[in-house]
């Protein structure tokens, strides 16, 4: 009788554990799978599906359940987070799009015409950069201009 597959949410669980166990960084993780940290991270807690290597790779690294590999390759719902309104890290984003979301908008629809940054063709970073009131840190999404065409 075959195994079924794990949930995604139950996936990302048996990494956070795995990684934890081992004292593995993300960003180690992702050295090691080839691909950018925020990726591979994302990818790791369900927000995107890993290819077979990518997957194998991970779970060689972290000595996953090969149904934890499995459920790595599987398509996600994406955006789905439970308790994306309470972790005050999420939050803060939520909080920053409400208040710059529009001024945002007004921005790159005065700099590029009517259209929208793709969150498909996209790439996004994270750095720390040192300041002297504290450590700032910095995100960079970088997408795609899709102008509409009506």
């Amino acid at each position: 009788m075959t195994q079924p597959i794990l949930s995604k949410t139950e996936a990302a669980e048996a990494v956070t554990s795995a990684r934890l166990r081992a004292g593995i960084t993300w960003a180690q993780i992702a050295e090691h799978v080839g691909r950018a940290p925020v990726w591979t991270t994302a990818a790791l807690l369900g927000q995107h599906p890993m290819s077979a290597a990518e997957a194998e790779a991970a779970g060689e690294l972290l000595g996953l359940e090969p149904a934890v590999v499995e459920a790595l390759q599987v398509q996600p719902y994406r955006g789905a987070a439970p308790g994306v309104a309470s972790d005050p890290t999420i939050y803060r984003f939520h909080e920053a799009l409400a208040v710059y979301g529009p001024a945002l908008k007004e921005l790159i629809h005065e700099e590029f015409g009517d259209g929208i940054m793709s969150a498909i063709n996209f790439k996004v970073d994270i750095a720390r950069r040192s300041d002297p009131g504290g450590d700032r840190v910095v995100v960079t999404f970088d997408g795609k201009f899709l102008d509409y065409n009506w």
